[in-house]
């Protein structure tokens, strides 16, 4: 995919959705980071539903501590692997009570030095919680890239870095979020919405669906 293309798509992107944010619930760094360790493999609409009452009980790094890994488990249980991200959270926890007075970090690596947090979650808190220009690569994001020849790559880290060098710079900031829900609402796994997707005629994916989804 040539230059040209690639910023038309993010400029319709823009055009739809001037202000793209996550769909994570959270009124601080603290909130978002434990909202998005506890969004692998589960959706944000589980999460929320669980971090809503979880949050009124304990939202700081001592609060959560004092809970317990168990005490923790009884507001997550609803989520997938919930016993192994509350041993993480909790742990989590201890490290910025006791490396970062309680806050969250900005810098890449000592968010990545916290567990349960990859490269991909550090990316997503340094993006929403303190604007950097990062790109966290999901499935809906590696999806999308890959389908539309926007970033094509064989692995999360290729596309990363591809849509790290090849998207124009004043999309940079927000194009994590356009792309994750353009794969979450149209350019959907299974069928696509190809016939009603604002970017179709700039895509490069070839087994385009054609007839309109309902």
């Amino acid at each position: 995919m040539n230059a040209t293309k690639r910023k038309e798509i993010f400029t319709r992107l823009r055009a739809a959705n001037p202000e793209p944010r996550t769909e994570l619930i959270y009124r601080s760094p603290f909130e978002l980071l434990v909202a998005v360790i506890l969004s692998a493999q589960a959706t944000d609409k589980s999460v929320n539903k669980a971090t809503r009452v979880l949050y009124k009980v304990a939202n700081t790094p001592a609060a959560i501590k004092a809970l317990g890994i168990k005490g923790l488990s009884r507001y997550i249980q609803s989520i997938g692997l919930f016993n192994a991200k509350a041993k993480n959270i909790i742990a989590t926890c201890a490290l910025l009570l006791e490396r970062h007075g309680g806050a969250v970090p900005e810098a890449r690596e000592a968010l990545e030095a916290l567990p349960g947090v990859g490269r991909k979650t550090a990316n997503v808190v340094m993006n929403t919680a303190f604007g950097a220009s990062t790109i966290a690569v999901d499935t809906h994001i590696f999806r999308v890239a890959n389908r539309t020849g926007i970033a094509p790559g064989k692995t999360a880290r290729a596309v990363e870095d591809k849509l790290e060098k090849s998207v124009p710079a004043e999309f940079r900031r927000n194009a994590h979020h356009w792309l994750i829900l353009h794969g979450r609402y149209v350019c959907r796994a299974r069928i696509p919405a190809c016939p009603t997707c604002l970017i179709a005629d700039l895509c490069e994916y070839r087994a385009r669906t054609r007839a309109p989804v309902t």
